[in-house]
């Protein structure tokens, strides 16, 4: 490990040097590149320099108890070294979580795709509920979102709503975010008090950036329409809405948010270029471990991933078997615990899977 993270360091010093080269300062790609693979890097060598100072540290004071030391003296020395000890073990422990391969998507913004599925006008409802579960927690992140896409109905809910959240890290916390959601609770349209199960789906696609997914103009068909509310109601007569087919993949996607057609195509672009990122990631996933399955779930938009319970104030998140009494402050974006949990179990897995 000490020999891996030394190479990291030197890395980390080349880059500097690089970062300071005419040359490289010029070129805003290279800049671009290197500037952010020096920050991929610099948490890692900022911990590994503490352990190496805190390593000497604690060799020193080792030292220290051979001299010829008081009885004051020496507990000082002792306490010293269990505290040195303690604390080297915690950063080998950080250490040892950095050094492991890090998911290329983390930093990227990330496309939300939330639909009502089965329970009719309480799935759509409850679509609308994890909405503004997701957009509090980007707001508490500092995180900006923006709809994209939506379909509301009449109760205040949405058959489908695509958004973007732009945010350093976005995607790391909230790819896990994909699957199904359930929840439990007495609708307000059941005169009869029951208890009903609804669900709702959510999809996190990282942003592909066009280096990213080679799609050419020629692949795809454009389509443009009148946008329209609720209902089917015209709320515009201008042909302003998009809709997008890739037609290799046979992807479609529309958007009708803007007054702009031009704005909508660039929106539409942005969800077309990360459906089809997934698509092609998805492929090379199954064909490359088809059986193998996360401690922390597949991703699989079919998985039901958690269940939110009314009556009870409940939160369970199947896959981890983690359930928490705190509904109201979840709804609210307090996500925090959850992820955090979650991204710790993924994490414990990865060790496990690199110790074999």
């Amino acid at each position: 490990m000490l020999d891996r993270l030394q190479s990291v360091e030197d890395r980390y010093d080349r880059l500097n040097e690089l970062l300071s080269d005419p040359d490289v300062i010029n070129d805003s790609k290279k800049l671009r590149e290197y500037s952010k693979e020096q920050s991929d890097l610099e948490e890692t060598v900022q911990v590994y320099r503490e352990y190496k100072e805190v390593n000497e540290q604690h060799k020193d004071a080792k030292a220290m108890l051979e001299e010829n030391l008081d009885d004051e003296m020496y507990a000082m020395v002792k306490e010293e070294i269990s505290e040195l000890a303690d604390r080297k073990e915690e950063l080998e422990a950080r250490l040892k979580i950095l050094l492991l391969p890090k998911d290329p998507n983390d930093d990227k913004n990330v496309i939300m795709e939330i639909r009502g599925a089965a329970g009719g006008d309480e799935a759509q409802l409850f679509a609308g509920d994890l909405y503004k579960m997701y957009s509090r927690f980007a707001e508490a992140q500092g995180w900006k979102t923006d709809v994209i896409e939506s379909t509301t109905t009449e109760l205040g809910g949405y058959k489908e709503i695509i958004f973007t959240i732009n945010g350093q890290g976005a995607y790391s916390k909230l790819k896990y975010e994909n699957g199904a959601h359930r929840v439990q609770r007495v609708p307000t349209t059941e005169s009869g008090g029951r208890i009903h199960t609804s669900t709702a789906t959510v999809a996190v696609l990282p942003e592909a950036e066009e280096v990213e997914v080679d799609i050419h103009e020629k692949d795809i068909r454009v389509d443009t329409f009148a946008s329209s509310g609720p209902g089917g109601q015209s709320v515009n007569t201008t042909m302003s809405a998009v809709r997008l087919t890739h037609l290799p993949t046979n992807t479609v996607v529309s958007c009708q948010d803007e007054k702009s057609q031009i704005k909508n195509k660039e929106k539409a672009m942005k969800v077309l270029r990360a459906r089809v990122y997934d698509k092609i990631n998805r492929e090379i996933q199954a064909e490359y471990d088809q059986n193998r399955k996360l401690a922390v779930g597949t991703g699989d938009r079919s998985e039901r991933i958690r269940t939110y319970n009314f009556p009870q104030s409940r939160v369970t998140d199947h896959r981890i078997g983690l359930t928490i009494q705190k509904l109201e402050q979840i709804l609210q974006g307090k996500l925090d615990e959850i992820i955090d949990a979650l991204i710790l179990e993924e994490q414990a897995e990865a060790m496990q899977n690199a110790e074999q």
